[in-house]
């Protein structure tokens, strides 16, 4: 079994106000041990997410010894002469041999009418035991619509020419930077999507594609149906989320993938984040 964990850790701060990534690490250690993680919202030297003096990717590698990382700064700032540069952004860690990697910007349209900030994707085409598998994981914009709807059309845009990549691929030496290792179709695009279930933005991202590109299956519906998904925030936070709790974290995978899935559950009790971790089990 292959196991992927996607969770915003809001940079190891917890509903109770305590930061504390040692406790972000046991939690996703009683869940089972999963193969890959993509967490979302990881400070490096960033002031308000973690602090200047720490590191928290490096952080998170030396909790989890086992496992290759692979982050990706959504923001990078100087953080003055002679001092690490301030980044906050999105890491995959896997036990998984990672083949290649891939970090990829999204678009940030004008909004006048609210606060905005620059988003991303971070890519890495693991080594499954049941194939080459491409695992992407995401945070996008929470206050803007109109970006989040432009991030979806980016992801998809990629997936899409991956596909047609796969379909009528170029010419391939053995070796160097023209080497073509595996960027499979079969995918996992996850993350903190700041939507709801079936608002204009989730109802983007699971769109068929025109041109035969494999659809972004929520597996969350492929395993569970017409149930009501899981709460993945505003369980603990009734501040910042006065809403209550609500799905806005999920897992779109390909059609190859959704065959293989097993369970996709939520840990509803942790208080760790003021999202929740989402748990996704495929059979090798």
């Amino acid at each position: 079994m292959t196991q992927i964990l996607t969770w915003n850790i809001q940079w190891g701060l917890g509903t109770d106000g305590r930061l504390d990534l040692g406790r972000i690490a046991a939690t996703i250690a009683a869940m089972g041990e999963p193969d890959v993680l993509c967490l979302q919202e990881i400070g490096r030297h960033m002031p308000g997410a973690g602090g200047e003096a720490i590191d928290q990717a490096r952080e998170l590698a030396a909790l989890f010894p086992d496992m290759e990382w692979v982050f990706g700064a959504a923001v990078e700032r100087s953080g003055g002469r002679g001092q690490p540069r301030q980044r906050f952004g999105n890491m995959i860690l896997t036990r998984l041999p990672v083949l290649q990697a891939f970090r990829h910007p999204l678009p940030q349209p004008p909004d006048a009418a609210v606060k905005h900030m620059p988003r991303q994707a971070t890519e890495a085409v693991l080594k499954a035991p049941f194939g080459p598998l491409r695992v992407v994981t995401t945070h996008l914009e929470y206050h803007s619509e109109t970006q989040r709807l432009a991030q979806v059309e980016r992801l998809r845009a990629l997936h899409a020419e991956i596909a047609a990549n796969v379909r009528a691929p170029g010419v391939q030496p053995p070796d160097g930077p023209y080497a073509a290792p595996p960027r499979p179709v079969a995918s996992v695009v996850c993350g903190d999507f700041n939507m709801v279930p079936d608002d204009a933005v989730y109802g983007a991202t699971s769109a068929p594609f025109a041109d035969g590109t494999p659809p972004l299956i929520d597996a969350w519906r492929h395993a569970h149906g017409d149930r009501p998904h899981a709460a993945t925030c505003g369980i603990f936070d009734k501040e910042q989320w006065p809403q209550g709790p609500h799905c806005r974290d999920f897992l779109f995978v390909t059609p190859g993938i959704a065959a293989r899935i097993t369970a996709i559950d939520v840990d509803q009790k942790t208080n760790a984040s003021d999202h929740q971790p989402v748990l996704l089990r495929l059979a090798d």
